[in-house]
């Protein structure tokens, strides 16, 4: 056992954030890596048992931690986002999780061996995925936009309607089987439920309005934002449990949607709470599973419950509510597959086990086991397969890294037609019509727009693009727009222009010292790649080999050569620059930018020595 509950909660970080670097290392799901992490050091080797060891404080601590992930992901509920898709996402949410709410009751009851209450009650409770589990499945996958952006509508929006829903099945239980039926609990139910809907969308708009007129300085509005957040969350769940849930979501929407740059601003950084979050939560939850409860999960009756979910309740429910929408018929395929359930089920589970084994329910006693094992299974299943599913259903943005160019001119034009020509997507970015000229002409891909705008961020679709290259005229033009986009892409995924020789080097020791890491080397200029373009500097690609070392190649290079980026056999593509050595080995091929007349001079003097070599 741990030795004190600081060193838990030590251990409990360093695990969590350990299986999210782990599972990106080896490019595995971080859900699955989590959960097996917790399930090692609880139920089978017994170093910990957080439900235990934290005591009052466990369930308040998951409840809070789950309300703040809510809500983050509900920021990312813009209804300009879903523009076109309105339409299967509502029927999805909607008519979606009522008949998964009837098929999963009717299989919790003859497969389970349920009884029809506590059937009910787990079926509501069963049609919740949640961004808890959705979110780090679509950050690897790469779907393509429509599918991605269903999903985690789904998500977000039906994880406050699953608990409401095993709540609303619940009252109904107690006011059938009531000696003394009184309808005033249901009455409750739904006014609570209004209730938290209207308190989450007050507070949303209490915020905004506090954020516009400047009542709060910048550096209180995230810790104001988490405490209205924790405010918004208890007074709900204070009125009626899980209605905190809804009140959260409508919260994060009404954000979301009023057009404040403000929020945009907090994203990313509640983001890194989100995932800071939703490591140890998940480390806590399945530390804190019981042995006995492990062994049930092989029980035929519950295996057989899980299969039936993943196989048949969830693909009819989807097919059936998507009816007359124009989502295609590998969409539904991958969304009929996909519905990892997590942290909500987990956490719900728990309270309604105890209430209705309360109630005299003895087989209330398996609805955390079924939980367990449907959370479990479907977070390997899902988080092993969507990759290839999506790969197979033509529906993922998978293949070279991608690159998106700010700046048209002629050295991007070339760069863009290198990296395409690789198969690698790339999209130029430029204000100016005139300047993208050279795009159209050249057949590159291109976004007519400011890069900085609102606008563009909401019509710009950037999944398919990992590294970002700002490349304008303006220096500080590039810094900036590599200081908006590093939370989004990766400090080491960002890159500018060098900003050296410019006459002012005032300018050049502030520029350099914000925004991306400069791109090739720092003493070549966009001024002087361009002029090389424009003296027929050529793109040449030379292959390393057990032959040809790396070593040779930089000997025999040109002194004129500037080294753009490498091919990994795996199709990775790394830029060269001078703050990240970038170092090829055997099977890379060398992508830089040579002069024509002495790189033509040798190659023949290469090839004499060769036919010298093979006469002798």
């Amino acid at each position: 056992m741990v030795a004190s509950i600081l060193s838990e909660i030590m251990l409990i970080g360093l695990l969590g954030i350990g299986s999210q670097w782990v599972a990106w290392r080896y490019r595995m799901p971080a859900i699955v890596v989590m959960s097996i992490t917790g399930l090692l050091v609880g139920p089978v080797f017994g170093f910990m048992n957080p439900e235990q060891d934290f005591g009052d404080l466990y369930k308040p601590i998951i409840s809070v931690a789950v309300a703040i992930i809510l809500f983050e992901g509900s920021l990312n509920l813009s209804f300009k986002e879903i523009r076109g898709l309105g339409r299967p996402v509502f029927r999805i949410s909607t008519a979606g999780a009522f008949i998964a709410w009837i098929l999963g009751s009717l299989t919790a009851h003859y497969i389970a061996g349920l009884s029809w209450a506590v059937a009910f009650v787990i079926g509501g409770l069963f049609i919740v995925t949640g961004p808890t589990v959705i979110m780090p499945l679509l950050r690897q996958s790469k779907l393509k936009p429509r599918p991605a952006k269903i999903l985690k509508w789904e998500g977000i929006i039906v994880d406050p309607i699953g608990a409401l829903l095993a709540v609303f099945a619940f009252e109904i239980i107690a006011f059938l089987t009531s000696t003394n039926p009184d309808g005033s609990a249901l009455l409750l139910f739904f006014a609570a439920s209004v209730f938290a809907a209207i308190l989450g969308w007050a507070c949303g708009r209490g915020m905004g309005w506090m954020f516009e007129t400047g009542n709060i300085p910048e550096f209180l509005k995230s810790p104001a934002v988490f405490i209205v957040v924790i405010f918004c969350f208890t007074l709900a769940d204070e009125v009626m449990h899980e209605t905190g849930l809804l009140a959260v979501t409508a919260m994060g929407m009404t954000l979301a949607n009023i057009g404040i740059s403000s929020v945009a601003d907090m994203r990313h950084f509640k983001e890194n709470i989100s995932i800071l979050l939703i490591s140890a939560i998940f480390i806590m939850l399945t530390a804190s599973l019981q042995v006995e409860t492990l062994l049930k999960v092989f029980d035929p009756h519950i295996i057989g419950y899980v299969i039936l979910m993943m196989f048949v309740v969830r693909p009819i429910s989807i097919f059936l509510s998507t009816i007359g929408t124009d989502l295609s018929l590998n969409e539904k395929l991958l969304l009929g597959w996909i519905a990892p359930r997590g942290i909500v089920a987990l956490t719900v589970s728990s309270y309604f086990a105890s209430i209705l084994g309360g109630a005299g329910y003895e087989d209330a006693s398996l609805i955390t086991t079924l939980t367990f094992a449907l959370v479990f299974f479907t977070v390997v299943a899902h988080g092993f397969t969507i990759r290839w599913t999506a790969r197979k259903l033509h529906l993922s943005m998978e293949g070279r890294p991608g690159t998106l160019i700010v700046g048209s001119n002629k050295f991007t034009i070339n760069l863009a037609k290198s990296l395409k020509e690789q198969k690698a997507p790339v999209l130029i970015v430029d204000s100016s019509w005139e300047r993208l000229r050279l795009a159209r002409e050249a057949g590159i891909a291109f976004y007519h727009g400011e890069m900085l705008s609102e606008q563009t961020e909401y019509h710009l679709d950037t999944i398919p693009y990992d590294y970002l290259i700002a490349a304008t005229d303006f220096h500080s033009y590039n810094a900036l727009v590599c200081t908006t986009f590093i939370p989004e892409y990766g400090r080491t995924n960002v890159f500018k222009i060098s900003p050296y020789n410019l006459v002012d080097s005032d300018v050049n020791s502030t520029v350099d010292k914000v925004g991306g890491r400069i791109l090739f080397k720092e003493d070549v200029s966009k001024e002087e790649l361009t002029n090389k373009i424009s003296s027929h500097y050529k793109f040449r690609q030379t292959a390393i080999t057990d032959q040809y070392k790396y070593k040779q190649y930089l000997e025999e290079k040109e002194d004129e050569t500037i080294l753009l980026y490498i091919i990994k056999p795996s199709g990775q593509i790394k830029f060269y620059s001078e703050e990240m050595r970038v170092t090829p080995e055997n099977g890379d091929i060398v992508v830089s930018l040579t002069p024509p007349v002495k790189e033509i001079k040798k190659i023949r003097e290469r090839l004499e020595n060769q036919r010298d070599g093979n006469g002798k």
